[in-house]
């Protein structure tokens, strides 16, 4: 008999999957605006708190510290609990950790408030991915995770744009505490509209009340898996330039290294979410399309943000020329959709069980190196007497490291993929009718 159209118990999709997707994905569209919106207030929380360079790093580093570290118990989470419960429990914190960051009197207060925002934000991003596969035919993947990253950047654009706005006419705690009503608004659209999947579409029970045997068992799998290893080396690789740009330092490089106004560096900043938001959509089509694109167009994005971040560190002068800004920003856009290109190396190498714990594997990887360098920044910086071409060349270092593990495992991640996608087709093509 012909195989069938969709792959066998694939989830329906259609208009009600959109509806209940939408809703994770308005969760991770608000964190990423409480994420990202450190990256327009950089200045402000220095002159607020009185820090320095360094101690400003701080601030995201520790958030980071706690986004990577929670996100193999986020998987594990979203494995054995369910989507629904995991995204209200994050939604919530990280509702409070911004508006615990509006009021807090002090240095430290602060730095607990962000803590416990990196803890709900890293709730989320692999809960949507896990609801998109729960929700949406597996051909569908890599779009659906693209789609998801997009919102995600449509949340940085909201930081670039209004958050900074609001800073400037508002004021600090009328600005972060304004902005915590919206964490409110989707708890209360988790609690009463989210689903973990379709009807006849439940996960297999095996395991879901296992302790330490199952969280030991879904952990060596997925890492295991030659997969999942690259996946996270592309995600480690791809993401953190362009996250070290946004969440922090950015601002401050365009308008103290480069003497740029707060409005214009502000529009550069929108400029690589604009950009990241349509090559998102590029990639998803071509991935969907030519699954052995994935590669090149990880390493790619890699050569070309070397290429333009080296040319920008070491043009003469005190000042690189504004062409070279933008090309910088408009490469830098590549960086968030070349790394979901991770997620999908790992998708396919891991059954549906344990998508959550190899996503969160992947998701570890970019945040890793982000902290990193966001702490390597600082440090030179401070070290260096406020000198960004100094402290911007980590960079290279972390990216190097990167390349390596990528080429070391993708001949065999891509082999194994090709041999079980021939054996599942065989075997769906003798399903009984």
């Amino acid at each position: 008999m012909s195989a069938p159209a969709g792959i066998p118990g694939d989830p329906p999709g259609g208009r009600r999957a959109a509806a209940v997707w939408g809703i994770g994905v308005a969760v991770y569209f608000v964190a990423v605006i409480f994420r990202t919106s450190l990256g327009v207030a950089g200045l402000d929380a220095a002159d607020r708190f009185d820090v320095n360079a360094s101690a400003l790093s701080t601030f995201s580093i520790l958030q980071l510290l706690v986004y990577a570290g929670m996100q193999i118990p986020v998987g594990l989470m979203v494995d054995r609990f369910g989507t629904k419960k995991v995204l209200a429990f994050g939604a919530l914190l990280f509702t409070v950790g911004q508006l615990g960051f509006a009021l807090s009197p002090s240095y430290g207060t602060a730095l607990a408030a962000r803590a416990l925002l990196g803890c709900g934000d890293a709730m989320t991003f692999i809960s949507v991915l896990r609801l998109g596969s729960r929700w949406f035919p597996a051909r569908r993947g890599p779009l659906i995770g693209q789609v998801a990253a997009l919102f995600g950047m449509a949340g940085n654009l909201v930081s670039t744009m209004l958050i900074a706005r609001l800073l400037h006419d508002l004021g600090w705690v009328t600005t972060f505490a304004g902005s915590s009503v919206a964490g409110a608004v989707v708890v209360v659209l988790v609690l009463l509209f989210l689903k973990d999947h379709p009807e006849g579409h439940e996960p297999a029970a095996s395991g879901r009340h296992a302790g330490a045997a199952f969280v030991r068992k879904q952990i060596a799998l997925s890492w295991r898996e030659p997969g999942t290893r690259l996946g996270m080396w592309v995600h480690f690789t791809t993401q953190f330039p362009a996250m070290v740009f946004m969440l922090l330092w950015g601002m401050p490089f365009l308008v103290e290294a480069q003497g740029l106004t707060r409005e214009t560096a502000g529009s550069l900043l929108t400029l690589v979410v604009l950009v990241s938001m349509v090559v998102g959509l590029v990639y998803g089509q071509i991935i969907a399309r030519h699954h052995s694109a994935r590669v090149p167009l990880a390493l790619g994005t890699v050569a070309a943000t070397a290429l333009v971040w080296a040319a920008t560190v070491i043009h003469p002068g005190d000042q690189a020329p504004m062409w070279l800004l933008i090309t910088l920003c408009v490469v830098l856009g590549a960086c968030g959709p070349a790394s979901m290109i991770g997620f999908d190396f790992a998708r396919p190498a891991n059954p549906p069980q344990r998508q959550g714990t190899a996503s969160g594997i992947v998701n570890m990887g970019g945040f890793t190196a982000s902290m990193t360098t966001l702490f390597m920044v600082g440090v030179l910086l401070d070290a260096s007497g406020g000198n960004y071409r100094i402290a911007f060349s980590c960079v290279f270092v972390l990216e190097a490291l990167g390349v390596a593990q990528i080429l070391r495992l993708r001949g065999r991640a891509v082999r194994l993929e090709r041999e079980r996608l021939v054996a599942s087709r065989v075997e769906t093509v003798h399903v009984p009718a």
